[in-house]
């Protein structure tokens, strides 16, 4: 019984030296205050998003995943983003009189093309 005894409370001296050194190493606490509640560290551009962007993406991690109202903000804002660049995109074809070739299934575009071939 006092062989387990000491044992325990060996460990909990390692324990409480591991924990010093790390916390002298790696310090206690966070480089920057918290933000506020209700407010994310997420980010995007006002307007021209790149893959860049999206790629430096980082969301909170909650015990269950990402938190669900960043990811929901993060995919409204590209949403928005592809709405207005379609918008624009139609513009510039109704200015100059192109016509919106995407609308086509590309299997009935290629057996056209090798219909005419033969």
């Amino acid at each position: 019984m006092t062989l387990i005894l000491l044992y325990l409370v060996v460990l909990v001296l390692v324990a409480i030296v591991l924990f010093g050194v790390g916390s002298v190493l790696f310090g206690r606490g966070e480089a920057l205050p918290p933000l506020p509640r209700a407010t994310t560290a997420t980010a995007l551009p006002a307007s021209g998003v790149t893959s860049a962007d999206v790629d430096a993406v980082k969301f909170t991690q909650t015990l269950r995943g990402y938190k669900t109202s960043e990811v929901d903000w993060v995919l409204d804002r590209l949403g928005q983003e592809l709405d207005l660049l379609r918008g624009e995109l139609a513009a510039v074809r109704a200015a100059y009189g192109v016509t919106d070739t995407s609308s086509e299934a590309p299997a009935d575009a290629m057996s056209a093309e090798s219909r005419e071939g033969l």
